[in-house]
């Protein structure tokens, strides 16, 4: 709080979600109640309701966040670019819907060294992903594409943990100045866009603990790998765009 009034900054956390009624609520509710209600470090919360079939909008807005429903699903990419658009802070951060075990430490973790920290331009969330029980086993994409790709073509990035992590925060002048990707290569888009024009110092890895989401099966998973190295690929000038 007292970074955040020496800056003159103010904060937005943008919700990119599709069919997360089971998580939402809560997601929004303890950044609502804990950083807005008690401590007034968040300024401005808005989730982006992708396009959902179920009650993911109505469990947000009941929570207490703004909302802003797109009328068909646009993928993820364009659902946070349309949360830059809609929201105002100086720090915008993005967060995944589907986290059972959300609490404070999100935000203060990703948005502590934008304030703290001189330099910095991009935070991502670093965490502990289990599978189904199995400690170290989530992060699928991850490991078997976004990480070799990593290692091959954008070596200085590999000190990243989770480089496709949802949860990360940037000033909005380092936002607005990205191509937001489609889909699920928005994550490493930006991670490499941000790396080019700042440097890779510029990137800090904020550790979060353990992270519990939905897994997805590996049918799900395909399209999203696809995604993932079409934007690394192209990025690394091997595909054209």
């Amino acid at each position: 709080m007292e970074a955040k009034a020496a800056r003159g900054a103010t904060i937005s956390v943008c919700i990119p979600a599709f069919n997360e009624e089971a998580t939402i609520g809560d997601v929004v509710s303890c950044i609502g109640e804990d950083l807005m209600s008690r401590h007034h470090l968040v300024d401005e919360l808005l989730v982006v309701d992708d396009g959902s079939t179920d009650a993911t909008a109505k469990e947000a807005e009941t929570a207490g966040a703004t909302v802003l429903s797109l009328a068909v699903t646009s993928g993820k990419g364009e659902a946070m670019r349309q949360g830059l658009l809609a929201t105002s802070g100086d720090i915008v951060m993005y967060c995944d819907g589907d986290i059972y075990d959300f609490s404070a430490r999100f935000v203060l973790g990703l948005t502590g060294p934008l304030l703290t920290e001189p330099g910095t331009a991009l935070v991502k969330g670093a965490y502990r992903r289990p599978l189904d029980g199995q400690v170290g086993e989530g992060g699928r994409v991850t490991e078997l594409v976004a990480k070799p790709l990593i290692g091959l073509y954008f070596p200085e990035l590999s000190a990243l943990r989770q480089p496709l992590a949802g949860e990360a925060a940037a000033w909005r002048g380092v936002l607005s100045g990205l191509t937001y990707e489609d889909g699920y290569g928005v994550e490493l888009g930006m991670l490499i866009d941000v790396a080019r024009e700042y440097g890779p110092d510029a990137i800090a890895e904020s550790d979060l603990g353990e992270r519990r989401h939905r897994n997805r099966p590996l049918a799900e998973l395909a399209p999203q790998a696809a995604t993932v190295m079409r934007v690394g690929l192209q990025r690394a000038g091997v595909l054209k765009a």
